[in-house]
Parts: structure tokens; C-alpha cells; sequence
């Protein structure tokens, strides 16, 4: 009995002068050298290497110099937001006098570049549309775009298809031919580059001088640019590390947006104390919830405000409409699991992949559902809901070894007209389909899964950094670790495992277990949680011992700080 524990290789040793755990923990996701542990903004890689980024600032100057409307087509996630406030603000301080922004409702115009869309944007009058976060398999739109005079420029970072949109220039790291070293930037993170590069066109042009301003300062905005990696559950590789560690000493020392301020403090965060986890699981969702249930622009507004009052207000009504987004989410979680088990699955040996449909799901909290249930199950996982009386709307979800995006385009060359159109990347990815088809798909997508599931890990092991002794279990440690990252997607928080004694247990809030742990050698106790446990499995008063999973965490209260170790799994131990 047991849990299945597997311990990370380590790279090889280095000298870094650091404490031994962390440098294990370093080892341990492949650094074998102190350059990889910068994260000074001048090691950033340089704009340059990004394919098309020059010449679509270019593109932007003209339009800033000859005072030429620009538009912004966004999405309706957090790095859609993100990227989009990030190019607001930035062009603003850049001297751009008529920039506006459109992001297409969800369940009026779907996701992207729509032909829809630029009709909306041709009747703004503008001559330049500038996407974020989105474009790279929009054809259809970029074509109607041409046809009403329109240039188009896009920044995305998803994955391109075969082939790419006749746009003025496309900024995307994964587009055929670009040598930037970093592949895993997020919407925002392309955005940010273009930035950098069209302050750097309006340099060269002089157009800082003639205006008698001095060129902006664009990392006053890597605070956003933080949030918006973070959200989009970007793998970490350094040059995200960078750019989400600038953004949050932002944070910490006080220096960031208002709407971001106001949206740690409504969700009771303080800003000196907070971690990427922070981002991810607190900002992240309130800008999501907008995007998912009512209109991002509530969103992009609370993160371009300056006022702090009105920045308040807004991260009141983001935090309102992220309450009735988890109320949704839990009804829509508890349907998927009905229908789950009316065809009896078996949680100790589930299918090869989970396809979902039900026509009472909403379409904002789809994504959500597909993640709960790809983490509770460890199967890709695409929930749908209707779009109109003949489509339905997915999105997907993909465990480690799985790319959900290769996925879906080896079905849709395998079986040409089976999707009508879909994208993302390694871990999610969003895809429509006619209704009439969705059987035939379940049967397509499993098939293909099952293929890669064989060449995948099993995702039911753990990877922990191994245990700790009794004598670095401490506080300090935990504190140590805080400052080690930023970790996140591809650069994993530190996860350790061992085995206790467990002295107390109760159930907290609806089912979180509280416990109290001592260790087996030194007898030194610990608090310890673990968040939504089965309440028909814990606690249990006949457990005497526990093998654990875990995290070292600093918790406050009251002003004070003391060790928590967060719980990541647990289960009975008898090996002593």
C-alpha cells in the first residue's frame, strides 16, 4: 500500500552555492548550469529572432505617425485579456491616438479572427486590425479582412496549420521558419515582443525626439505580462521564468496596475507575499470568469484602469462573476460525472480518452470541467456544449505525453470534414463540430489517443524531489523555496514525499483534510492540508500512518509565519 512515487532524475552536479535541496530541485528539471537560473531582464532573448516582428512594427509605426485608427481583436480568455490590455497601454504611451479594441463574445462570434468580427471592426473604420493571442488559423477572417481594405497583422502563439493566413506580417515563435529559442511564449509574451520592437521602429524614426517625449519604459507592463503567462499555463522554460519573475518583483514591491492590485486584494492576497501559484490560481480566474460568462471587456477595463477606486469596483464585479462561475462549474461538474456514471465507468481503469455532450452545458465553463475531469481521471478529456441547433463547441484538456492538438489534426486529415475547425497546443486545445458527427469523432479521437497512450507515461505516477530530512523540514526552507522560482507549468513547483504519523484529522470547509503530522524519526509535528479529498475515504480514525506528497508552504496568520505542508496526495502506510 502505497502511493506511486517515482523520483526525478537529476542532471548533472554544478557549482552554484546553493542550500542541497534546492539544488536538487534545480537538478532535477534539467538545470546543469548557473546561466540557467538568471532571471535578469537583459538575458531575455531579443526580438529580433522573432520571426516577423520587425516588419509588423513597421506595419504599426505608419499608423502611429500618419495617426491612422488601429484595432485589437482579442480573446476571451486571460492571456486574450492580458495581451490585449498589454497592447492598449503600450500604444497609448507610444503615442497612438485612436486604438480600439474588440474581443468577440463567445457566444456570438466564437473565438478569433471571424469574418463576423471584421465586418464589426470595417464598420469602426479602421485600416489596421492587430490580433492577440489569436489569428494563426484564421483565414477566413484575414480574407474578409483584404476584401473591405483592411491590413492584418497577428500575434498569436498557437500552433499554425498547414498552411497560414495572407496577413501584412504574423508574429507567432511556432510559425514555420522562426529561430527564436523560446517556443513556449504566451499571447502575451508575442505581444510584449512587438512592443519592444515598434518603440524600438519609432526610435530609429525619431519620433520620440520630434514629440519631445522620452521612448516609454515597456517593463512598467510585465506585470501583465506575468498574469498572462502564468493563466495560460505556458511551459516555464527560462525566458518565460524571466519575464514572469520581473513581472512579479513588480507585484511585490508595489509598482504594478491598479486592477491588479485590486484583484489580490478581493481575493485576499497581499501583493509583497505573492507566488506565480498566486497568479495562476487567484488573477487568473477572476479575468477568465469575465471571458467565460459575460464579456472580457470587463476584464481588459479592470487591467487598463488607472483610478484605484474604479479599479476596486471592477475586481469586485470580476470576483462576483468568478463566484457564479464555480457555482456553474459544480453543477456542470456533477452532470459530467452522472453521465460518467451511467455508462459505468471504472475510476481504476477508465477509458482511453473522455468525450462529453450534453446540450444543458454552458459553454463559458467547458474548459474548466474538461481540466477537473482530465485531473481526476488522468485521461484527455473534451467536454462540449451546443453552439447553434447543428454545431456543438468543445474544448479539450490533455495529460502529460498527449498532445491534444497534434491529436485532433491526425483526425482531421485521417477523416477530412469530421471537424470543422480547431487549435491550441500540447495541453488544450478548443474545436467545433457538426452534432450529426460527434459519434464518429468519439470513435476517431479515442483511437488516436489510445496510440499515444502507449507511448506516454503513466499518468497516475507521481514525481517527487525525493524526501526530507527532519533536520532541513523547517520553515526557513520553505521560505528558500519561495524566492527559488517561478515555478508552473514545465518547471514544476518542489514536490517531496515521506511518511508520517498522523496525530489528528478533520475535515475543514466542505472537504479539505486538516491534519496535524509528526515525523518518524524526530517527532516534530506539522501542519498539514490537503484540499478536496474523498470525504467517504477521510478522515479515518483507524489510520495511524500516511505516505505523503507534498509541498512546503509559508502560511500567515495574524501577522505571523509557520510551515504548512500542502498535500498533494496521501494514502494509508504500513512500511513501518
Amino acid at each position: 500500500m502505497g502511493l506511486p512515487i517515482r523520483r526525478r532524475s537529476l542532471a548533472a552536479a554544478f557549482d552554484a552555492n546553493l542550500h542541497p535541496v534546492i539544488e536538487r530541485v534545480y537538478r532535477g528539471r534539467d538545470i546543469s548550469a548557473t546561466e540557467q537560473l538568471t532571471t535578469n531582464a537583459q538575458a531575455l532573448l531579443h526580438y529580433r529572432d522573432l520571426l516577423g516582428c520587425e516588419e509588423a512594427a513597421e506595419h504599426i509605426a505608419n499608423a502611429i505617425v500618419h495617426r491612422k485608427p488601429i484595432t485589437i481583436i482579442g480573446d476571451f480568455d486571460a492571456d486574450g485579456a492580458t495581451s490585449t490590455a498589454l497592447c492598449l497601454l503600450a500604444l497609448a504611451q507610444m503615442g497612438a491616438t485612436a486604438v480600439e479594441y474588440l474581443v468577440p463574445n463567445r457566444f456570438d462570434f466564437g473565438y478569433g479572427l471571424s469574418p463576423e468580427i471584421v465586418e464589426l471592426a470595417g464598420q469602426r473604420g479602421t485600416p489596421l486590425i492587430i490580433t492577440v493571442d489569436n489569428g494563426i488559423s484564421c483565414h477566413a477572417g484575414v480574407e474578409r479582412a483584404k476584401a473591405l481594405g483592411m491590413d492584418v497583422i497577428i500575434t498569436d502563439h498557437h500552433l499554425p496549420g498547414e498552411t497560414l493566413p495572407v496577413a501584412a506580417a504574423i508574429v507567432n515563435p511556432n510559425q514555420p521558419g522562426c529561430r527564436f529559442a523560446s517556443k513556449n511564449l504566451a499571447g502575451v509574451g508575442v505581444a510584449f515582443y512587438l512592443m519592444l520592437a515598434l518603440r524600438a521602429t519609432l526610435q530609429q524614426r525619431g519620433w520620440f525626439d520630434e514629440r519631445g517625449t522620452p521612448a516609454p519604459n515597456l517593463a512598467n507592463l510585465l506585470d501583465i505580462v506575468a498574469v498572462g503567462t502564468v493563466a495560460d499555463v505556458v511551459p516555464l522554460d527560462q525566458n518565460n521564468r524571466i519575464l514572469v519573475h520581473q513581472g512579479l518583483q513588480r507585484i511585490r514591491a508595489g509598482r504594478c496596475r491598479p486592477g491588479i492590485t485590486a484583484l489580490l486584494d478581493v481575493a485576499k492576497r497581499h501583493p509583497q507575499r505573492i507566488s506565480a501559484t498566486d497568479l495562476g490560481f487567484v488573477v487568473g480566474p477572476r479575468l477568465n470568469a469575465a471571458g467565460r460568462l459575460d464579456d472580457m471587456a470587463a476584464g481588459i477595463e479592470c487591467l487598463v484602469c488607472s483610478d484605484p477606486m474604479e479599479a476596486r469596483a471592477r475586481a469586485t464585479e470580476l470576483d462576483r462573476l468568478n463566484q457564479q462561475r464555480r457555482t456553474i462549474e459544480q453543477e456542470m461538474k456533477q452532470q459530467a460525472q452522472e453521465v460518467l456514471a451511467g455508462i459505468r465507468l471504472d475510476e481504476s481503469a477508465p477509458p482511453e480518452a473522455i468525450v462529453l455532450y450534453d446540450e444543458s452545458f454552458h459553454q463559458g465553463v467547458i474548459g474548466i470541467v474538461a481540466g477537473r475531469l482530465k485531473d481526476e481521471y488522468k485521461r484527455p478529456t473534451i467536454v462540449f456544449a451546443r453552439q447553434d441547433d447543428t454545431t456543438i463547441k468543445g474544448s479539450a484538456r490533455s495529460i502529460a505525453g498527449v498532445h491534444i492538438r497534434d491529436i485532433l489534426e491526425a483526425v482531421s486529415t485521417a477523416t477530412p470534414g469530421l471537424i470543422d475547425k480547431f487549435g491550441g497546443h500540447a495541453a488544450a486545445a478548443g474545436l467545433s463540430l457538426p452534432l450529426a458527427n460527434l459519434s464518429a469523432f468519439t470513435q476517431a479521437f479515442t483511437a488516436h489517443v489510445s496510440k499515444a497512450l502507449e507511448q506516454a507515461d503513466d499518468p497516475n505516477v507521481i514525481l517527487s524531489d525525493g524526501p526530507l530530512d527532519a533536520d532541513v523540514l523547517n520553515l526557513p526552507l520553505a521560505q528558500t523555496l519561495r524566492q527559488a522560482g517561478p515555478f508552473g507549468q514545465g518547471f514544476h513547483p518542489p514536490l517531496f514525499d515521506g511518511d508520517f504519523r498522523l496525530i489528528d484529522q478533520r475535515i475543514v470547509g466542505d472537504c479539505h483534510l486538516k491534519m496535524v503530522l509528526a515525523h518518524p524519526d524526530s517527532g516534530e509535528e506539522f501542519d498539514a492540508i490537503a484540499f478536496n479529498v474523498d470525504t467517504e475515504v477521510w478522515p479515518d480514525a483507524s489510520i495511524k500512518h500516511v505516505q505523503l506528497a507534498y509541498q512546503l508552504d509559508v502560511n500567515y496568520y495574524r501577522g505571523r509565519e509557520s510551515l504548512q505542508l500542502l498535500v498533494e496526495a496521501l494514502a494509508p502506510y504500513d512500511g513501518r
